[in-house]
């Protein structure tokens, strides 16, 4: 947590609101993934936050990367493009991976020099790799169960666990290369018992591609590891002890594990600062409208799902308050039960643990713009 007398400091100086991110928690939060997870490969979601000095906080203490977009690869490529030819062609084989299964014939086209690694899960994506992309190696995204998660993915993403085999076969006898197998739980993963499914399912298709002649070598378990947001979302310790022991049951030591983890790794590194730039009274209830909303860093209320909550620097008795954002957009509410003093006009309220799927998601509607981003700890 940054402290309260610095994020007023950086308020003073930068006005507000101010999305300030601290790369002292970034780090600390890939170390506690390494440490808890050893076997486990981190490929940062660069869809989480894609700020550029993030992903270069992420690159140099070797963190790897999963990419969406071919913007969000070059985001990435930025950080090894003066690196001789060999070595920079080395480190997208190695450490990146394009995961949206779905990819435009031009995204194929850039791509195909490059030989990523990259995922699909139907058969008009393998012709389209085949034709567009023949060079790149292809990680198979199967379906699993979502339950709990807090967004859910398998409605728009993940072939069939049945048909999984029969599409390894299709792309392989395409020509292509099938490295491995990936699948998704969704988005903050609550229900643990997503990932033991999902491993489960995995392992029973390896074997399967193993005995009609595909030996895949990768598996990618996707994110949705957990940021605690409040004390009832169970510790990351819990859930990679879990994890390890079912990566140990029932795969062979020589497999590589992958995993992106983009919330686990940005959600609790930065804090948002706005201001209270309006008062009034409704129906009895306090209301207080604020120079960010949902429009801006909380789009995670409405993109993401996720209740942030709001605190004040102001001490003194609570009382349930509404806090809207700054549009002309009844929409732009935040929330209609908030717990806060008596705030005045020029007050400052922050939001912690708002590092992923916030400010990333952030529009200039009604003319409002995004709020600074302030780095600290680089």
């Amino acid at each position: 947590m940054i402290r309260l007398s610095l994020l007023k400091e950086l308020a003073h100086t930068h006005g507000t609101p101010i999305f300030v991110v601290d790369h002292d928690a970034i780090r600390r939060n890939y170390a506690e993934f390494r440490r808890y997870l050893p076997r486990v490969h981190p490929y940062y979601a660069v869809k989480a936050n894609s700020d550029p000095a993030i992903i270069r906080t992420l690159f140099v203490i070797g963190s790897s990367f999963d990419v969406a977009s071919i913007a969000e690869f070059n985001l990435v490529y930025d950080n090894i493009r003066d690196l001789p030819a060999e070595e920079r062609q080395n480190y997208i084989w190695d450490k990146v991976i394009y995961s949206n299964p779905i990819k435009d014939r031009r995204t194929l086209q850039e791509l195909d020099q490059y030989k990523p690694l990259v995922a699909f899960d139907n058969s008009e994506e393998i012709t389209k790799i085949r034709r567009y992309a023949p060079n790149a190696g292809l990680a198979l995204r199967i379906r699993v169960p979502n339950t709990g998660s807090m967004v859910e993915l398998s409605s728009k993403f993940g072939a069939s666990p049945a048909e999984a085999v029969d599409l390894i076969a299709m792309a392989s006898d395409a020509g292509l290369v099938v490295e491995g197998l990936g699948f998704h739980v969704g988005s903050q993963c609550a229900n643990f018992e997503n990932y033991v499914q999902a491993l489960s399912t995995s392992a029973a298709i390896m074997e399967e591609a193993q005995t009609r002649g595909y030996s895949l070598k990768l598996l990618d378990i996707g994110g949705g590891f957990p940021v605690r947001y409040d004390p009832h979302v169970r510790p990351f310790r819990e859930l990679a002890r879990i994890l390890r022991r079912e990566l140990d049951r029932l795969f062979p030591k020589e497999l590589e594990i992958l995993a992106e983890p983009g919330r686990f790794m940005v959600g609790s590194a930065a804090t948002l600062v706005a201001e209270v730039i309006g008062k009034s009274e409704r129906d009895g209830k306090p209301c207080y409208y604020i120079n960010d909303g949902i429009y801006h860093t909380y789009s995670g209320i409405l993109f993401d799902h996720c209740q942030y909550e709001i605190k004040s620097f102001r001490k003194g008795p609570k009382q349930i308050s509404a806090v809207f954002g700054p549009t002309c957009d009844a929409l732009d509410t935040i929330s209609q039960a908030e717990a806060l003093p008596d705030l005045k006009l020029g007050d400052l309220v922050y939001t912690e643990n708002i590092g992923a799927y916030s400010h990333a998601s952030s529009t200039w509607f009604n003319g409002f713009p995004p709020a600074k981003v302030v780095h600290v700890n680089e």
